[in-house]
């Protein structure tokens, strides 16, 4: 038997017990040594169809029991994993989809990294398990899964080096975005936020400016990007009017990536001629990333082109599971929130 934290709703997360998982021939099983809270997990109107379930997928663990016929890994190896895999053989992934694979929608952790342990299923060991650098720590693994899909996102939008970016929203992701453009050379970044502690946080980890987003964000923008626009535009928040700020901050050749969704039925109206018609405007979206982006975000912790560590401000045990929920869900002076289900 294992101690898990059973999500009903944000408000209502119960330290409950279940049964440690059994696993078959090619699974893993993993004690979860950290656990980080993604925004995505307190997403009530995504989640609350499936409730009650464990969720947590930014893990982190070790592994404790090792199942017949593996040969690369064995007990005692530290690991990150990935939850959704894909299946490298079907339409999407044969055109550079992965995340759009069908079984990456289908597979995942059983139960969830809120857990004492997990059970890695054998297409998520195949090409979903990752052994860590003695230099990086349980918790700084947290982060690989949402560096993956950062990664990914930039990619999608075709930053260059040089290229000024605009990040609206600094959370967990936009505070990733703003230090992988760095790190992938563009030239100015620029972050926006509603919350002062968040505005300190990504001027601390690198943006050379920060504007509150309830100034007129594109006037300020100008003033900090030598008369100009944003290349890039990085909305990390489904907020409406972050997204009519984002359709008017983006340079004429540039780009809009919209990274975070909005709340269900929302739809906005572009004024086709004014924003677009002759100004060669792209927008595009990102979700997920792919085991390979997995790899590459990994070896960025290892190397510190991203500093992860900073970013966390708090460990929480996994009885305190439902507090960490309730400081994501309200977004103020909290970034990274870990749950360490072993304390």
């Amino acid at each position: 038997v294992m101690r898990v934290a059973m999500w009903y709703s944000n408000k209502d997360v119960r330290l409950e017990e279940k049964p440690t998982p059994k696993i078959g021939p090619g699974e893993l099983l993993v004690k979860v040594w950290a656990s980080g809270i993604c925004g995505s997990d307190v997403m009530e109107w995504y989640r609350l169809s499936k409730a009650p379930l464990v969720l947590g997928h930014e893990v982190a663990g070790e592994i404790v029991k090792v199942g017949q016929g593996i040969k690369k890994y064995q007990e005692g190896d530290r690991i990150t994993a990935a939850h959704h895999v894909p299946c490298h053989t079907c339409y999407y992934c044969l055109r550079g989809h992965p995340t759009v694979c069908d079984t990456l929608r289908q597979t995942n952790f059983d139960p969830g990294g809120f857990a004492e342990y997990l059970r890695l299923p054998a297409i998520n060991v195949d090409c979903g398990a990752f052994r860590l650098p003695e230099e990086v720590s349980f918790e700084e693994a947290t982060f690989t899964e949402p560096l993956a899909c950062v990664l990914r996102g930039q990619r999608q939008a075709h930053l260059q080096p040089g290229h000024s970016v605009l990040v609206i929203g600094s959370g967990i992701a936009g505070l990733l975005h703003v230090q992988l453009a760095r790190a992938l050379g563009a030239g100015r970044v620029v972050a926006t936020d509603i919350v002062q502690y968040r505005l300190e946080a990504a001027q601390q980890l690198g943006a050379d400016a920060v504007i509150h987003a309830k100034e007129d964000v594109p006037t300020r923008l100008r003033q900090v990007n030598g008369g100009r626009l944003a290349d890039l535009v990085i909305l990390c928040t489904g907020a409406t009017p972050a997204i009519t700020q984002a359709l008017h901050s983006v340079e004429r050749g540039g780009t809009v990536l919209f990274f975070a969704p909005t709340e269900p039925g929302i739809v906005i109206p572009i004024s086709v001629n004014e924003l677009f018609w002759r100004n060669d405007i792209t927008l595009t979206t990102s979700y997920a990333g792919s085991p390979a982006d997995y790899a590459t975000a990994l070896e960025l912790i290892r190397a510190h082109r991203v500093s992860v560590k900073e970013m966390i401000t708090h460990r929480l045990s996994l009885a305190e599971t439902g507090l960490g929920f309730q400081m994501v869900a309200a977004a103020q002076d909290s970034i990274k929130v870990i749950i360490e289900p072993q304390r």
